[in-house]
């Protein structure tokens, strides 16, 4: 057993994860000082220039314009090869570059000097004019509630750039290139906007929006498979990610490609992944009336500054804050599962009681969004009513793409020309009759019931569908886009009215705020000290990527996939222990969960512990809602945590601290505390003890000798 015991403690402090400090060029890390990062646009008679102190992008304006630098100013990098317009489009089934040079000598590295020799491409757009821009609002943002204190849109700087046709065919069509570079964050933005001054309908029918040629991260001889090579080291997000809850899986529009063109490159096939394409799968396909407009879904490259995983992630995540900062609205939430009067106010009252901030409808309830009787919705708007009088806000569930309406609605599969082959078997599509009518349906339901929050189930996920006969797209080409646009509208609207928008799938920079975290639903029915297990290992592994607070935890109080009594917490005041080691998993990571059961307690205990629980949240609500630094994954072996860290607070630092073991375990602890800007020293506080000064090593980490109590937790702030 002492053989045993001193394993794990050497295990522990092995695994507790430290993540590296700055490895670039840069005298200050904008991670933990990021006031040093202003964007600002440069623009003279051959080049426009965006740079924040952290990257610069140099685009060539003669003899037409074309990307010709980007520099990682954090490593010192020049990230850019060769030189690709600045964008593509098909046109009436004919392809169009947008700028761009010819003439590179070598694709393997781009020379100041070169491009001064490099000549511009008859067919493409030329450059017209560039203008200076504002930072644009591509969601309108109504604050309703708490967030975190982030500005809307983010400061920076922005340039236009407006190319015209280069021939008779295109003559009066126009493209506008939008870059921004923001303040205090390595992203780089941009998007298109395509406009169709003829008097003759045009079809856009593809539109890449970034092609970059950039210094390839590996070089191999031999042929191996796409996903066994390292990639360069930037993430793309967009407001065009679907069918997938993480960066990765949503990413529709990024693909890294060969460059058959750079004939130096050290793989004998020519496959190095080294071009990156921003497009949509398929289409746009859509037709521009005369005078009509097209604007393309935006990009934003995340470049970073190293390899570490925490690093990285934690640039999507302040990425992802300053792109959408309504991803840091984390409402604490119950899920009623009950829709008639009395156990909805009854509910109420108890979120009330315990400082719960929100109540939703939620799936299986008997709530219907698409009822718009005049007398359903005037009974579903005095609940509603009665919940803001107690301080509460209201959300209700809708389901939309998982599952059947009839032929004449469905998604059409291209391949059988029946309904069949969707993401999810069968689905409606958004553009039939049916879709449109739901939008109204939904749109007019939160309107005069005066919902808060909409809890869309199976969100668009990317279906193409084939029918000619739907009256919001014209067939297989534009079906994707019009269906993607349907959803993106619906959610812009929803924010624009300060509606919370709970969604499965990646739509954070087109208005949703929050997807799973992460989870298996059958792993409910497990007995509840694995669920508890299972939950904090979900909290780690969904918080790389996306913010803590935009990934929601799910804790049914009531008998849930089944599992019978040993899975289920009801009655509460049975299984206190296991309600609380549920709030302190979530709260203590500022991860909401969906309570989800007909109430919040059953007895004054359990009462008491639930608003305990709350109240210390909101007493640490500011670092809790901070980032965190992944410290030491739950195995059920040995102590476990996370670490939150803001260097603009008192509280810099802050642990929960998670024991699984049936004994009372002691054991020194490494924490890591660099990006809360804390070095030489801090103060510690362990619970509500005494504050005490210890130093900290080299590396910005403190060793604690902890004692925690067995199967509970304990709290450390730092200061």
């Amino acid at each position: 057993m002492r053989y045993r015991s001193l394993l794990l403690v050497l295990g522990f402090l092995f695994a507790a994860r430290v993540s590296a400090g700055p490895v670039g060029v840069l005298e200050r890390d904008w991670l933990v000082d990021p006031a040093f990062s202003r964007a600002l646009v440069t623009i003279d008679a051959h080049r426009v220039v965006l740079e924040n102190g952290l990257l610069r992008r140099t685009i060539a304006r003669r003899p037409d314009a074309a990307t010709v630098g980007i520099e990682n100013l954090m490593t010192g990098e020049r990230m850019l090869r060769g030189v690709e317009p600045e964008a593509v489009l098909v046109i009436d089934g004919r392809e169009y570059r947008v700028g761009g040079l010819l003439g590179q000598r070598d694709r393997a590295y781009l020379l100041p000097e070169w491009t001064a020799a490099l000549t511009n491409d008859p067919g493409a757009f030329h450059l017209a004019d560039v203008r200076t821009a504002a930072p644009a609002e591509p969601v309108a943002w109504r604050r309703k509630r708490h967030a975190a204190d982030l500005r809307w849109p983010p400061s920076g700087s922005g340039v236009d750039l407006l190319f015209r046709g280069p021939d008779a065919a295109t003559h009066g069509i126009s493209v506008t290139v939008h870059h921004e570079i923001h303040d205090g964050i390595p992203v780089l933005s941009k998007w298109l906007v395509v406009s169709n001054g003829t008097d003759r309908a045009v079809t856009l029918d593809r539109c890449t929006v970034e092609r970059l040629a950039v210094v390839e991260a590996e070089a191999a001889v031999d042929e191996r498979a796409a996903v066994a090579w390292r990639t360069p080291a930037i993430d793309v997000l967009s407001d065009y990610m679907f069918k997938g809850m993480d960066a990765v899986t949503g990413n529709q529009i990024a693909s890294w490609r060969p460059d058959p063109a750079y004939r130096t490159q050290v793989s004998y096939e020519r496959k190095t992944p080294c071009l990156l394409v921003c497009e949509p799968p398929v289409g746009p396909g859509v037709v521009l009336p005369p005078g009509g407009t097209f604007a393309s879904f935006r990009v934003h490259l995340v470049v970073h500054d190293s390899y570490d995983r925490e690093r990285q992630g934690l640039a999507m995540r302040r990425a992802t804050r300053a792109l959408a900062p309504w991803t840091t609205e984390n409402p604490i939430m119950m899920h009623v599962r009950n829709a008639d009067r009395k156990s909805f106010r009854a509910a109420v009252d108890q979120c009330a009681e315990v400082g719960f901030e929100m109540i939703i409808y939620t799936f299986g309830s008997g709530l219907d969004m698409e009822r718009d009787e005049p007398s359903y919705l005037a009974q579903v708007k005095e609940d509603v009513d009665y919940a803001h009088g107690r301080g509460i806000e209201v959300g209700a569930y809708s389901l939309f793409s998982s599952r059947r309406i009839d032929d004449a609605n469905d998604v059409i599969n291209p391949k059988t020309g029946r309904p069949g082959g969707a993401v999810f078997g069968n689905a409606p599509c958004f553009g039939s009759a049916w879709g449109t009518n739901y939008l109204r349906k939904l749109t007019n339901f939160i309107a005069v019931t005066g919902l808060d929050l909409l809890e869309h189930d199976g969100p668009y996920p990317g279906d193409v569908c084939a029918s000619t006969n739907h009256p919001g797209h014209r067939g297989l080409a534009d079906s994707q886009w019009a269906n993607w646009k349907m959803t993106a509208d619906l959610y812009g609207w929803c924010r624009s009215r300060g509606v919370y928008i709970n969604q499965p799938d990646y739509y954070f920079l087109a208005g949703g705020t929050k997807t799973a975290m992460g989870y298996r639903e059958d792993n409910w029915s497990l007995p509840r000290a694995q669920q508890l297990i299972h939950a904090r290992q979900n909290i780690f592994d969904g918080t790389w990527t996306k913010p803590q607070t935009a990934g929601w935890m799910f804790v049914p109080l009531t008998e849930y996939q089944g599992g019978g009594a040993a899975a289920t917490i009801e009655p509460l005041k049975d299984h206190l222990a296991d309600y609380e080691g549920h709030l302190a998993n979530t709260l203590g990571t500022g991860v909401q969960a969906c309570w989800r059961g007909p109430r919040l307690y059953d007895a004054p205990e359990t009462r008491d512990v639930v608003k305990k629980w709350v109240a210390w949240f909101k007493r640490h609500r500011a670092i809790l809602e901070s980032d965190f630094i992944h410290a030491r994954r739950a195995d059920g072996c040995d102590l476990d945590f996370v670490v939150h860290v803001n260097p603009l607070l008192s509280e810099r630092a802050f642990a929960v601290i998670h024991n699984p073991l049936p004994e009372t375990a002691t054991r020194e602890v490494v924490v890591p505390l660099y990006y809360s800007g804390l070095h030489a020293s801090a103060v510690v506080r362990i619970g509500d003890g005494r504050a005490e000064r210890i130093r900290l090593d080299a590396a910005a980490r403190a060793r604690l000798k902890v004692t925690v109590p067995a199967a509970g937790r304990i709290w450390v702030a730092f200061e």
